[in-house]
């Protein structure tokens, strides 16, 4: 019966080294599950005014394992924030809130791409190391505007690849999903609301809040993004014309009691006729 017994040994080993590849991998699933989750807001109060506002907030798993690296990626995201004159609030240890104000739409643009795709930087011989920093997405962000005299047209663009997220074996196998480690969103909030546009065939759909003034979309970690949204604007310019058009029609009219176009030339005396 010995030899049987010796034979069956790399057998068992072979299944128990199986099984703990299979264990860890349920435990990383479970033990991360969620641990970062990452809010995006575009929340416009006016034509010049408005602000991208970020939501941070890592899940106690991730902090528990690798704390150093979690604080050290928060610090970089608040580095990145004042140079786009940006401003921070930790809430937690791994909680935070970032506010990047912005005045136009042109301001908004520039200011969102940089802050989601920064100009690498020379690593300097002084340092020993660098801080962890945020992922390399590519990320798009377009918007359209077009002024129609009291009102101003706005269509945005996003385009978010997400690929880069997944988390895969050496030979290309999914480990575990993304979506079950992040929580992403993208929101858009304006005061006169919006609406989605779906030209593409990987459009998010989002979810519609506040009767249409807040749209947020759930972004998928491991995959193309694509989402697009049409919303109207006041024009302080073509509202301030009008309103002094009328200031000026209600002037003239109080000193001579008609308006510019009804008053008429005055009638010439009637002269004598010639005598006969």
């Amino acid at each position: 019966m010995k030899p049987a017994v010796i034979n069956l040994l790399p057998f068992c080993r072979r299944i128990l080294e199986r099984l703990r590849v299979l264990g860890l991998m349920l435990l990383s699933a479970l033990l991360l599950s969620g641990c970062v989750q990452y809010n995006v807001g575009v929340n416009f109060e006016g034509q010049h005014h408005g602000a991208i506002v970020q939501h941070i907030k890592l899940g106690e798993q991730l902090t528990s394992f690798s704390n150093e690296q979690a604080q050290e990626w928060l610090k970089s995201i608040e580095q990145r924030a004042r140079q786009l004159q940006g401003k921070t609030k930790r809430l937690s240890d791994q909680e935070m809130i970032v506010t990047i104000p912005f005045s136009n739409g042109t301001e908004l643009e520039s200011k969102f791409n940089q802050f989601f795709n920064p100009v690498a930087k020379k690593k300097s011989s002084g340092k020993a190391s660098e801080p962890i920093d945020l992922p390399k997405l590519d990320s798009k962000f377009h918007l359209a505007q077009g002024n129609w005299f009291l009102v101003q047209r706005n269509k945005l663009t996003y385009d978010l690849d997400l690929r880069s997220l997944g988390v895969v074996s050496a030979n290309g196998n999914v480990i575990v999903s993304p979506s079950s480690l992040l929580d992403l969103q993208f929101s858009l909030e304006t005061p006169w609301g919006a609406r989605e546009v779906n030209q593409a065939g990987n459009s998010l759909h989002p979810e519609v809040y506040q009767d249409g003034h807040q749209l947020v979309w759930q972004l998928q970690p491991g995959q193309l993004n694509h989402l697009e949204a049409v919303f109207w604007l006041p024009s302080p310019l073509g509202v301030g014309t009008v309103a002094i058009m009328l200031l000026v029609l209600g002037g003239f009219y109080l000193k001579y009691k008609a308006f510019p176009w009804t008053i008429t030339e005055p009638v010439a005396p009637a002269t004598l006729s010639k005598a006969q």
